[in-house]
């Protein structure tokens, strides 16, 4: 596979192709080499212009690439004008991120959310791109020109199947609606855990809860949304605490429409951990591209502790004088603390700065009695009884 990444002076362009790179390892395809260029903007028909394409086509063949993929999205009339000046398949960015999504999702939920992303990207591709489209004929009494009649066979039935996973998403949404409603009823504190994907969320997770959430050092690990109950010792109770899919720069539309019922978790949170990888050099970006999708979601209002994991992985000149303090993010100063899920540093200190937040928000004093019997019942430390 070529990576192809195309420099339009925007913030985020990565000259060595790095997470573009990731995100192909991730999918399971072999990186041959990559291409780089600067434009002032994207040529209309082939992106790139037809001598970087020239090239493009001329590093395929020497190194026997079978596939081209773009760092940035393709109209698909630039992807089908590629294809054949290529004489190779072209994807992007996005269909990228959706196979990826849809290797992941295991839930049930998941699924559904992906397949729906998946059909509404296919939807905006239905301009004559398939072959099979030539061989309609057009004429007199008949709809259209070569291809039309076979377009809106191909656009009615993707359109039947979106609307299908749709409704079955609504009941997934209003089934997330009724457990919203008993843990508001049951006046649970709830936290939900947000960041860039291979920050580190459910190593802190499973970290904090005990549990055993698959976590691995690449792009996506997690999708499903798990929640777990975590006892908070000093606060004497215990919140609810919620593992979400990661986030990553120019995040498909589609997938933040589709993931919104688990998205909203984040949404409905008393307080968001803002995970972020410390040991990264562009984690400023990465927090940026994080506060974006939680505004799209309407989550950028939800009181936020920022947590710079991977403390253990951090360049030694970088190293923080002290592991908590405070960042200005959104124009407003919030905690931070530096921790490592990897060998334990900082978490208790991140435990006790819970349990202030708690405490702030609701002390145990003034719980009822039969909430305050059962705060702590799940995953309490051996040995401690309940208060």
């Amino acid at each position: 596979m070529i990576l192809v990444g195309v420099d339009l002076g925007g913030p985020h362009f990565d000259r060595g192709l790095e997470e573009l790179g990731l995100l192909a390892q991730t999918a399971g395809f072999k990186v041959a080499d990559r291409v780089s260029c600067k434009r002032r903007a994207p040529d209309p028909a082939l992106f790139v212009g037809s001598g970087k394409a020239e090239e493009i086509r001329m590093l395929a063949q020497s190194t026997g690439a079978s596939e081209v993929l773009f760092d940035q999205a393709l109209s698909p009339a630039q992807q089908r004008n590629l294809e054949r000046e290529l004489g190779l398949p072209v994807n992007d960015r996005t269909l990228l991120i959706l196979q990826i999504f849809a290797q992941r999702a295991r839930s049930h939920e998941g699924k559904l959310q992906v397949e729906l992303a998946r059909l509404q990207y296919l939807s905006t591709r239905l301009v004559r791109r398939w072959t099979h489209l030539e061989r309609q004929s057009g004429g007199i009494g008949m709809r259209g020109g070569p291809g039309e009649t076979q377009i809106e066979l191909d656009r009615r039935m993707i359109n039947d199947a979106v609307k299908r996973t749709k409704e079955r998403l609504e009941k997934v949404k209003k089934q997330r609606a009724t457990q919203r409603r008993q843990r508001e009823r049951r006046e649970a504190f709830t936290i939900s855990l947000v960041g860039y994907t291979n920050a580190g969320k459910s190593s802190i997770f499973n970290a904090l809860v005990k549990a055993r959430a698959y976590a691995a050092d690449q792009l996506f690990a997690t999708l499903d949304t798990t929640t777990r109950q975590l006892y908070l010792g000093e606060a004497g109770r215990s919140v609810s605490l919620s593992d979400t899919v990661g986030f990553i720069r120019d995040l498909p539309h589609g997938l933040v429409d589709a993931f919104a019922a688990t998205l909203q978790e984040a949404a409905d949170a008393d307080l968001l951990l803002h995970v972020v990888d410390a040991s990264n050099p562009a984690h400023l970006e990465q927090i940026a591209s994080v506060m974006g999708v939680l505004k799209d979601i309407g989550a950028d209002q939800v009181p936020q502790i920022l947590v710079f994991n991977k403390l253990d992985a951090m360049d030694p000149a970088s190293l923080p004088l002290t592991l908590s303090d405070s960042m200005e993010l959104g124009g407003q100063s919030v905690p931070r603390i530096f921790v490592s899920a990897l060998n334990g540093s900082g978490l208790p200190d991140l435990r006790s700065l819970l349990s202030s937040v708690v405490l702030a928000e609701r002390p145990v004093d003034a719980l009822p009695d039969d909430e305050r019997d059962l705060t702590g019942a799940q995953d309490m430390p051996p040995g401690m009884g309940t208060m």
